[in-house]
């Protein structure tokens, strides 16, 4: 990897995504990613006059945390654990993670009730009830062999990939997605058709957020939440997808009156424990379309996968504050449909106008956001 890259990603991240300003206190914290990265963040942010705080993960380390002992055991290490860094969350104004993983199934083994006491006990109170509406704040995954093996890709083109995607020109991307998020604003009625979908819901009155390298890198997308009980019908999901380490396929949900009603996938049995862990499992927390243009196709990693240009993606579980339905839950999964034409193409409706056809917009003022306006 070239230091330069390094070098433009720490300034993309401090100056762009976070907006650091002089005196704030930031919390780097680094899973499996290389020191020259983490070197690179820190001297940016210094140069900006602010505040670093490193913090190292291991994943083999928290597999070990989650997953060793009997519960009781596991429910008080992640106490523990919530209790410091909830602590050293509340000191900081400002959240970089950096993420990288060496194998996406490290998790596969720890049982679904361990990760469970984990969601609720470390990731609700430190992350999603402090870290996310209470500092400014970005996540991006660090490209490894293992990503590269996902994407089919050898490492070294592989990182050429990483890089051109996540240093995408985002002021350009800002600009193109305003009409966009103008007009999910104005709608009412969703309607999402694809080979075995057949999906409607109602947006009207959520909040509307475009995403342009604030909050995830790579990034590309434009969400919101449907209204709670509006979803109705059926959707299968195309792309692969990884949650807590098990690998799904054929990701296939039934709603009524905004329920899941009925599923299936890969693993079904595995797909219905995930269901049900909360009574607010089984409701969608976001809908979002999404236009990366460099990113074409999956590579089981969802900060990469919900972005796929021409795609769109749908999270059970939680809503996320500033798109809020009101649903609530430890379950916040994101899954992603395919909708250009090699997947066997899709319609996106917005109050019965058709805004995307087959992974392309089709009104004049969204055609920005389509690849070749965006590279």
């Amino acid at each position: 990897m070239i230091a330069r890259e390094m070098k433009d990603l720490a300034r993309l991240l401090v100056r762009h995504s976070t907006a650091l300003e002089p005196g704030e206190k930031v919390l780097i914290e680094a899973t499996s990613v290389p020191g020259e990265m983490i070197q690179a963040l820190v001297h940016e942010v210094v140069a900006a006059k602010g505040v670093p705080y490193v913090l190292l993960k291991d994943n083999e380390l928290l597999r070990e945390m989650f997953g060793a002992g009997d519960a009781d055991s596991v429910r008080a290490r992640v106490a523990l654990m919530a209790e410091i860094e909830l602590h050293a969350m509340k000191q900081m104004n400002v959240y970089v993670g950096l993420r990288g993983n060496n194998n996406i199934s490290e998790m596969a083994q720890v049982p679904q009730e361990k990760m469970k006491i984990y969601q609720d006990g470390f990731l609700q109170p430190v992350h999603f009830q402090w870290r996310v509406p209470k500092t400014k704040w970005v996540v991006l995954r660090w490209p490894t062999p293992s990503m590269a093996q996902q994407a089919g890709m050898s490492t070294s083109a592989f990182e050429e990939f990483y890089f051109s995607v996540c240093l995408v020109d985002y002021a350009k991307m800002a600009r193109a997605v305003e009409p966009l998020k103008a007009l999910m604003e104005r709608t009412d009625r969703v309607r999402i058709k694809a080979p075995g979908t057949d999906l409607s819901m109602s947006i009207k009155g959520i909040g509307v957020i475009p995403c342009f390298g604030l909050r995830n890198i790579p990034d590309g997308e434009c969400f919101t939440s449907p209204v709670r009980d509006s979803v109705n019908g059926r959707v299968r999901f195309n792309a692969r997808t990884v949650y807590n380490g098990v690998q799904f396929s054929d990701v296939t949900l039934e709603f009524e009156a905004g329920k899941v009603a009925r599923a299936t996938a890969s693993d079904t049995a595995a797909l219905t424990r995930i269901l049900d862990s909360d009574a607010g499992a089984r409701y969608l927390g976001e809908f979002s379309l999404a236009f990366n243009p460099y990113i074409t196709s999956p590579m089981c990693d969802i900060l990469f996968d919900e972005k796929i240009r021409g795609s769109l993606h749908m999270a059970l579980g939680s809503a996320y504050g500033d798109a809020d339905n009101g649903n609530r839950s430890s379950v916040h999964w994101d899954l992603v449909l395919l909708q250009d034409e090699t997947q066997g193409g899709g319609e996106v409706w917005f109050d019965e106008r058709l805004i995307r056809k087959d992974g392309r917009f089709v009104v004049p003022e969204l055609e920005g956001l389509n690849p070749e306006r965006l590279r």
